[in-house]
C-alpha cells in the first residue's frame, strides 16, 4: 500500500462508504491521512454543577433527584431528570431514549458528560454520554479521541479506523528537514507527527505533532509566495496610465478631507500604476478607515486613462452596495464612466447583455463577485483589478482575474488587522500599505466586557435603541462545526428573544448553512431597516454597511479571537450615531478577562493583534481556531506566529538550500491552493 492507494482498497470501505470519503475529497489513502481532526473529545475531570458553562462539553457527577420523565409524541420522545450534586441541581435531557427511564434508578449515583446549552429554563445538558457507575469514567478520563468533519451518512467511527488501518499499513517516510533545523526549532519527527495529530495519547503528543504538521503547511506556503513574488516582479504591463485632473477635483469635492494615511497610500498606488511594471499592493485598513474611496480613486484613473477597472467583492450583498455607492458618487460627481455589475444571481440575459458591454468596452469599472472570472466573462483592456476583503479569495481566483487582462495591476484590500511582522511574512509577494488612521468625524465604539448576569439589561438597553430607531446585532458563537448545533443555536436564541423582547421588534437569524440567496436576502431586509435585530454567526464578519446598526452583542465572547471580535465590532461604528460593542462572557477566567479587556480598552485593530499575539502561549494552541483568515489545513496565523516566523527562517536559511525538503516543499508549492 502507497498513498496513491484508492480508499476503497482499505479493509471495511466499499462503494457506498468510498462515494461518502469521495464528497470529502478523500480518493486516496495519502489525502486520508491528511485529512485532520477539527478538534478531539478530551474527557477531563467532572467540574461542580455550579461551574458548568453553556456553550462547553463537560462532565458533572450527581444523583438522580426525582422521577426520570418521558414526554412528547413518538416521533420524537424527550426523556429528562434532574441531577443533584453538593453545589446545586442540572437539567439533563436525551432525544429518542425512553428506555433510559428503566434503566436509570432514582437515587442512582452518576457521571455525564455533554453540551450545555441555555434554555427558557435556564442550563441545560443535552444527551450525554452515560458512565454508571460513575467508576466508568476514570477509564476514559485525560483521553483524547479524535473528531473528524463529517458528511451525512458517514460516522466519526469509521473515519478514525480507516485512518488508523491506514497508518498502520503505509511504510514510514523518510524524515527529510534537515536535522539541524529540526533540533533549532524543536520539531517532532514527521511520521510521528502524522501519527499524532490523529491519536494522540495525550495534550504534551499533540502539541508537538500539531507543531511539526503547521511548520510543514507553512513552508510550503511561504515558497508558494516565493514563486508568486518572482511572477510579478517580473511581469511588465502595456498600460501607459497618467494622474488625472478629475480625479484631483474629485478629491476636493468630496464632503470630508481625506486622512494624511489615506493621502499617503493614495501616493503610492498612484506611483505604482505610472510604472511600467505591474503594481501587486495590499492595502491594510481598520473597519472604517476609508479604504473604498481610495480603491474608487483607482478604479476611476484606470477608466479616465482608457482602460476597464474591476472590482471583485465576496458577496453579492457587498458587490451590490458597492456598485450603488460607487455609480451614486460618479454620478453626483458629474464623472462620465460607465459602471456594471455582474453577479451569478443575475437572468442568463441580464449577464449576456453585461458580457457584451464588458467586451466591447463599454462598462468601465466591473463590480463584481467570482462572476467576474467565470469562463464567459471577457474584458476589452482590464488594467486594475481590485479584491475587496482579499483574503475570501484562493490564488487561483485572484490569478484567474488577472489573467483576464494583460497582466493588470492589482491591488488588494483588506480589513483584517495583522501586525506588519507578520503581514510582511504572510503577504510576501506584495507590497503594503496601512492607512492607520480613522476619519477624525468618526464616533469611537463604546465598549464593555460583562459576564452573563448583565444579559437581561443588555436586552433592556437594546430594546431603548429599537426604540430610538437603532438596529442591533447579536452574535452566537458556532458551539462546534455541526449543521445541527449552529442551526439550533442561532435559531433557539432567535426565538428565545423573540419572546423577550416582544412581537413589536422584528428580530430574524442567519447562519452559515442558509444557501447564499437566503443569506442575501435576510441582509438585504436588515440594511433596509425591516429586520431590528439580527443573530447570526460570523457569517457576518463581512456584511453590508448599515449605517443604523449601533449595537453589537457576542455572546460567549470568549469563544472568539480577539481580532475576529473587531472584525465583527467594525459592522457597527458606521454612522452619524453613538455605537456600542458588548461582549458578554460566561468565563470566570482571569487570563480571558485580561485578553477581552483588549477591546474594552482600544478600538485599535493593529494595537489589539500585536497585544493579543503577546499574550498568546502554548497552550492557546487547543481549541478553537482564532481566524478565518488563511484556509489552512491546521495552521492559524495568529495562534501560529511563532511557528509562520520560524517556517520563513527555515525556507530562507544556509541549511534548507538545496535540501530534499525545499524541494519537496517547493514542487507542492506550485500546487498551492491556500486563501492569501
Amino acid at each position: 500500500m502507497n498513498k496513491l492507494t484508492p480508499v476503497h482498497e482499505l479493509k471495511g470501505i466499499g462503494e457506498k462508504t468510498e462515494k461518502l470519503f469521495l464528497k470529502l475529497g478523500i480518493h486516496t489513502v495519502g489525502d486520508l491521512i491528511q485529512y485532520y481532526p477539527r478538534g478531539y473529545d478530551v474527557y477531563e475531570e467532572p467540574v461542580l454543577i455550579s461551574e458548568v458553562v453553556e456553550g462547553k462539553v463537560q462532565t458533572v457527577t450527581g444523583a438522580i433527584f426525582g422521577r426520570v420523565q418521558v414526554s412528547g409524541n413518538r416521533s420524537m420522545q424527550v426523556t429528562s431528570l434532574y441531577l443533584k450534586g453538593i453545589s446545586g441541581t442540572l437539567k439533563v435531557v436525551w432525544f429518542r431514549m425512553p428506555f433510559l427511564r428503566n434503566t436509570l434508578a432514582r437515587g442512582g449515583v452518576i457521571t455525564l458528560r455533554g453540551l450545555v446549552s441555555r434554555k427558557k429554563s435556564g442550563l441545560v445538558m443535552e444527551h450525554p454520554e452515560i458512565f454508571y457507575p460513575s467508576a466508568k469514567y476514570e477509564e476514559k478520563l485525560h483521553t483524547m479521541q479524535p473528531v473528524y468533519p463529517l458528511t451525512s451518512g458517514l460516522s466519526n467511527n469509521t473515519v478514525m479506523k480507516a485512518v488508523r488501518q491506514a497508518l498502520d499499513s503505509l511504510p514510514l517516510e523518510r524524515e527529510l528537514l534537515p536535522e539541524t533545523l529540526r533540533l533549532r526549532y524543536q520539531l517532532a519527527e514527521y511520521n510521528y507527527a502524522l501519527r499524532g495529530i490523529h491519536f494522540p495519547e495525550d495534550k504534551e503528543v499533540y502539541f508537538h505533532a500539531r507543531n511539526r504538521l503547521v511548520f510543514e503547511e507553512f513552508s510550503q506556503f511561504i515558497c508558494s509566495l516565493r514563486l508568486l513574488k518572482e511572477e510579478t516582479d517580473r511581469a511588465r504591463n502595456d498600460f501607459h496610465i497618467t494622474p488625472k485632473p478629475q480625479v484631483d477635483a474629485f478629491i476636493r469635492e468630496l464632503p470630508y478631507q481625506l486622512t494624511r494615511a489615506q493621502k499617503r497610500v493614495w501616493d503610492e498606488i498612484l506611483t505604482d500604476m505610472q510604472k511600467d511594471f505591474s503594481m501587486s499592493r495590499l492595502v491594510q485598513g481598520d473597519v472604517g478607515s476609508g479604504k473604498t474611496v481610495i480603491a474608487l480613486l483607482a478604479l476611476m484613473t484606470a477608466a479616465l486613462n482608457g482602460f476597464q477597472g474591476a472590482l471583485m467583492a465576496p458577496t453579492e450583498v457587498l458587490a451590490k452596495q458597492h456598485y450603488e455607492s460607487i455609480t451614486s458618487m460618479l454620478e453626483e460627481h458629474h464623472i462620465p464612466i460607465r459602471t456594471e455589475l455582474l453577479t451569478g444571481s443575475m437572468t442568463v440575459k441580464e449577464k449576456r447583455e453585461a458580457y457584451q458591454r464588458m467586451e466591447d468596452g463599454t462598462a468601465q469599472i466591473i463590480i463584481g463577485t467570482h462572476a467576474l472570472i467565470q469562463k464567459k466573462a471577457g474584458y476589452k483592456n482590464l488594467a486594475l483589478v481590485v479584491t475587496d476583503e482579499q483574503h475570501r479569495f484562493g490564488v487561483k481566483q485572484r490569478e484567474m482575474l488577472a489573467q483576464k487582462g494583460q497582466m493588470p495591476h492589482i491591488l488588494v484590500m483588506s480589513a483584517t488587522p495583522i501586525p506588519r511582522t507578520l503581514a510582511i511574512i504572510l503577504y510576501g509577494d506584495l507590497d503594503i500599505s496601512v492607512i492607520d488612521e480613522l476619519p477624525s468625524d468618526r464616533l469611537p465604539i463604546k465598549n464593555c466586557v460583562v459576564d452573563t448576569n448583565y444579559r437581561k439589561t443588555a436586552y433592556r438597553f437594546i430594546e431603548k435603541q429599537v426604540a430610538e430607531g437603532r438596529q442591533c446585532y447579536i452574535i452566537c458563537p458556532m458551539v462546534e462545526e455541526s449543521e445541527h448545533l449552529e442551526v439550533e443555536n442561532v435559531t433557539d436564541y432567535a426565538s428565545m428573544l423573540q419572546e423577550e423582547l416582544g412581537e413589536g421588534i422584528a428580530v430574524d437569524f442567519l447562519h452559515g448553512k442558509m444557501k447564499q440567496a437566503q443569506k442575501d436576502e435576510i441582509m438585504e431586509r436588515f440594511g433596509s431597516g425591516e429586520i431590528q435585530v439580527l443573530v447570526s454567526t460570523t457569517v457576518i464578519e463581512v456584511g453590508i454597511n448599515v449605517p443604523n446598526a449601533t449595537v453589537m452583542m457576542v455572546e460567549n465572547a470568549e469563544r472568539f479571537g480577539l481580532a475576529q471580535l473587531h472584525q465583527l465590532r467594525g459592522r457597527v461604528g458606521r454612522g452619524k450615531y453613538q455605537s456600542y460593542c458588548i461582549f458578554m462572557t460566561g468565563s470566570h477566567d482571569e487570563e480571558t478577562k485580561k485578553r477581552l479587556d483588549i477591546l474594552n480598552k482600544s478600538n485599535d485593530g493593529f494595537k489589539i493583534a500585536a497585544e493579543d499575539l503577546k499574550l498568546r502561549g502554548p497552550g492557546d494552541l487547543f481549541g478553537i481556531r482564532q481566524s478565518g483568515l488563511m484556509n489552512f489545513k491546521l495552521g492559524d496565523v495568529f495562534q501560529d506566529a511563532r511557528l509562520l516566523q520560524m517556517a520563513s527562517e527555515a525556507v530562507s536559511s544556509p541549511e534548507a538550500a538545496d535540501s530534499e525538503w525545499l524541494k519537496k516543499m517547493e514542487k507542492h508549492a506550485g500546487n498551492a491552493s491556500v486563501i492569501l
